[in-house]
């Protein structure tokens, strides 16, 4: 049995990495009553430009809002709806950076960008860590990152709830949004 090949730390070649959407992970979590929901988006695509200067490096997401799946066809219905995402009429959800900060932390960064979702446009910060990169077998390079980050769904007009007659609401207001990303190295 053979491992995975350990990745290495150093600093990433400057150029586009473009996201393999197979090899990664667009999620959330929200609070339902008295559990979270866990769902994800199936597609999406992305790149990272890197920079000789990481200051000065870029992100770009974009995300099919109608490949929302959290195992429930009826939820994901009803999430796709004009209560939540609104998928007809917004077909998107899309990020942009607008800059990379390092952390106290080695190896992680905050990027700040522009979340867009339901054709409102909020600023947000991804919590990132960089887990190294490596060669992969068809001679290419591959680098790995986490993120994540909180959202309050009503700053995006997504603010469909129940009051219970316990005094709480159905849905929570907070969305964590993690992600999982494998990166390819752009050959030009």
């Amino acid at each position: 049995m053979t491992t995975a090949q350990s990745p290495v730390q150093t600093p990433l070649t400057p150029g586009a990495w473009d996201i393999d959407p197979d090899h990664s992970n667009v999620e959330f979590v929200a609070r339902h009553l008295l559990s979270k929901v866990r769902g994800r988006f199936h597609d999406f695509a992305g790149a990272i430009t890197v920079a000789p200067e990481p200051a000065e490096s870029k992100v770009e997401v974009t995300i099919d809002a109608s490949s929302i799946d959290t195992h429930q066809p009826d939820r994901d219905a009803h999430l796709r709806s004009p209560d939540f995402l609104d998928v007809e009429q917004f077909p998107s959800l899309t990020f942009v950076s607008t800059g990379v900060r390092p952390s106290d932390e080695d190896g992680h960064f905050e990027v700040d960008g522009r979340l867009t979702i339901r054709d409102v446009t909020k600023p947000v910060t991804l919590d990132v860590e960089f887990l190294g990169w490596s060669d992969d077998p068809w001679g290419g390079q591959r680098a790995g990152f986490s993120a994540s980050t909180e959202i309050d769904r009503d700053d995006f007009g997504a603010n469909y709830n129940v009051v219970l007659e316990t005094g709480g609401l159905l849905v929570g207001k907070k969305v964590r949004v993690e992600l999982e990303i494998e990166a390819v190295l752009r050959k030009e």
